[in-house]
This record gives structure tokens, C-alpha cells and sequence, in this order.
């Protein structure tokens, strides 16, 4: 027993002495603290807390990866691509690219206006292999004369892979069946008269291009819409503000002339019923 004492003696010498090492002065000063500055105190720490707690959320969900969908921003991205070459081929954005466009397909539809459609495909193919026949037995010559290395002329084109990917096929097929679905579906609208506004609007345009065929063929109306389309945008360019203010005004009467059937069509199906 006289052991245990003088061991729970020494234990509290020890303390005293620790707590005389300690700075006095801090835990004075907590003595002095007040009920007010407790809470004050508590209230500040749940809000480090919580601070903490989000902002660890709003770095988990920055560091989330949104899956992304490569397929349709690529699709998109070459559809606005080719849009963006589309236009600058129509507005002679570069003047050598257009016409040479312009030239080989007016003189293409010129020749089948003319010929046959198998005349004009065989006497292309023939002028293309006449050409490269020629080239080729040319460079033969002028390599043996040279005694040079006799290399293919076209064999940086013979090594090109010019195969069409599956997923190229695939792309470039769902997107006719959907314009294909498209088409079927407001073909179904028209003829059978769903809207009676539409399908009026569909016989008078047919009506016109009766009187259209009688006077022109399909190639003609070809050849006329391609030098529209390469002619067309360069005029509206220079003269936009007064085609606008044409177009305008014959919009404005054009309406006017369908509210007036609109109403004559609403007001006989009132008296019908």
C-alpha cells in the first residue's frame, strides 16, 4: 500500500510539474471565456465544416467526366464543313476551284443534253485511259532514253487505299433512310390529305410544272438551275437590300391571298357542318 501511495505521489509531482512547463497565460485566458463565446466559437467550426463539405462536392463534381459523344460531333462538324465549301464554291470564294466546277459540269450536262447517256460515259472514260496511256508511254520513253530508273508514273496513286470504311457505309446509309422515311411520311401527308391547306399547295405546284414540262426538259431545267446556283448568290450579294425589299412585298401579298383561301375553306366547312 505504501508503494501504491508513493507512486500516485510521484504521478501528481509529475503533472504539476508538466502543467507549470505548459504556457500559464493561454489557459488563464480560457478561463475567461463566456458562454456567448463558446457558442460563437462552435457555430464557426460546424461552418469551416461545412465549407469543407462543399467545396470537397464541388470538386468531385468538376472532376466527373462528362461522356462525351464523339459520333454526332464529328457528323456535325463535317456537315458544317461541308456547308462552309458548298458556299464559297457559290460565291466564287476561290475563282480557279469554281470554275473548273462550273465549267466540267455544264459542259457535262450540255453533252447529255445532246447525247446519250452512255455515249457521254464512254467517250469520257475513253478520253481519261487516252490520256493516261499516253502519259504512261511517255515516261517509259524518256526513262530509257535517260537511262534512268524506270518508276511507274502513278505510283503514288496506285498506293493510295481508296476502299470505302464499313463505317462510312454505315453513317452515310442511316442518313438516306432517314431522309427516305422523311420523304415517304410527307408524301403520306400530302396525298391523303391530312392538311387540305398543304395538299392545295401541292396541286397548284404540280399544276405549273405541266406547263413547266411542256415547255422544258428535265435537262434543260438542270442546266438553268445550275447557272442559277452559280450565278444567283453573287447577284444577291451586290443587290441584297433591294431584292429584300422586293421579296418582302410579294411575301406580304402571297399571304394575304392564302388568309383570304384559309378563311373561304374554314368558312365552308362552318356551313357544312
Amino acid at each position: 500500500m505504501d508503494d501504491q501511495i508513493s507512486s500516485t505521489t510521484d504521478d501528481q509531482k509529475n503533472l504539476q510539474q508538466a502543467d507549470e512547463k505548459l504556457a500559464p497565460d493561454e489557459f488563464t485566458d480560457c478561463k475567461n471565456f463566456d458562454d456567448d463565446d463558446i457558442l460563437d466559437l462552435a457555430g464557426g467550426a460546424r461552418d469551416a465544416i461545412e465549407r469543407h463539405r462543399f467545396e470537397d462536392k464541388t470538386i468531385d463534381i468538376k472532376n466527373v467526366k462528362i461522356p462525351s459523344r464523339p459520333g454526332k460531333e464529328e457528323a456535325h462538324a463535317e456537315a458544317k464543313e461541308t456547308l462552309s465549301q458548298l458556299w464559297d464554291l457559290l460565291y466564287w470564294r476561290d475563282v480557279q476551284k469554281t470554275a473548273c466546277v462550273f465549267g466540267a459540269t455544264l459542259s457535262l450536262l450540255i453533252s447529255l443534253s445532246v447525247l446519250s447517256i452512255i455515249s457521254v460515259c464512254s467517250y469520257i472514260a475513253l478520253a481519261l485511259l487516252s490520256i493516261t496511256i499516253c502519259f504512261r508511254i511517255y515516261r517509259g520513253i524518256t526513262d530509257a532514253l535517260q537511262k534512268s530508273e524506270n518508276i511507274h508514273p502513278f505510283k503514288l496513286y496506285l498506293e493510295q487505299d481508296v476502299t470505302l470504311p464499313a463505317d462510312f457505309i454505315h453513317k452515310h446509309s442511316d442518313m438516306m433512310l432517314k431522309c427516305i422515311n422523311a420523304t415517304v411520311n410527307e408524301l403520306k401527308h400530302l396525298f391523303l390529305v391530312e392538311d387540305l391547306i398543304d395538299s392545295l399547295k401541292l396541286a397548284v405546284l404540280l399544276w405549273v410544272l405541266t406547263y413547266v414540262g411542256s415547255v422544258f426538259n428535265g435537262l434543260t431545267l438542270l442546266i438553268m438551275g445550275e447557272v442559277a446556283a452559280f450565278t444567283c448568290p453573287i447577284f444577291y450579294e451586290k443587290y441584297q437590300t433591294q431584292i429584300d425589299h422586293y421579296s418582302g412585298l410579294a411575301n406580304g401579298y402571297l399571304q394575304d391571298v392564302v388568309k383570304k383561301i384559309q378563311a373561304k375553306v374554314h368558312g365552308l366547312k362552318n356551313k357544312a357542318e
